[in-house]
């Protein structure tokens, strides 16, 4: 059973690093998450060893949502609204939520701690995107890999200023969208 005080600095922690990460990415110093949760760096390694154990506690939660949002496509009968809102909702990530991609779809660590989420995001996807080509919202000869290949432009675009990658991410999902659709 953990004290008060070091569950309150264990929370401060998480939610520091939740914005650090969200907003400068995965690489930001783990000096700097002490500071912006008010603790001491020691207290940050007491809790969280590594950096891994960090980004994969902070990143949890982020991909439980992912999977969520995977779970309400499948759910939802309209196979083109299902389609659209997953590219929709994986562009928003890229705008606010840097750290989770280069967590998920980059080497090391952290990504093999979520390789079973992974798998079963694209399960979906391939069950999403086989839905709408069997309902025909799909161009002629549009398949998973290109679908695949407009989520990666999208998420090239994580790295813009952010005073324009809402705008430019916004609208390349547009043009992804609007080049697979029949």
């Amino acid at each position: 059973m953990q004290r008060a005080d070091a569950r309150s600095n264990r929370d401060r922690v998480v939610a520091a690093a939740r914005e650090a990460f969200a907003s400068a990415g995965l690489e930001v110093p783990m000096r700097e998450v002490a500071r912006r949760a008010g603790v001491g760096v020691a207290t940050l390694y007491r809790h969280f060893p590594t950096r891994t154990e960090l980004v994969a506690t902070v990143l949890a939660e982020r991909v439980d949502d992912c999977g969520v949002q995977v779970r309400r496509a499948l759910d939802d009968p309209d196979p083109w609204r299902a389609l659209s809102c997953v590219v929709r909702e994986f562009a928003e990530r890229q705008i606010h939520d840097r750290a989770l991609n280069e967590a998920l779809l980059g080497p090391g660590e952290v990504s093999a701690a979520f390789q079973r989420e992974r798998r079963e995001h694209a399960q979906a996807l391939n069950v999403l995107v086989g839905r709408a080509r069997a309902a025909g919202v799909l161009r002629d000869g549009v398949d998973v890999d290109d679908v695949r290949a407009g989520l990666l432009a999208i998420a090239s675009l994580r790295r813009l200023p952010a005073a324009t990658s809402a705008r430019v991410i916004g609208r390349v999902a547009d043009l992804v969208l609007a080049g697979i659709r029949a």
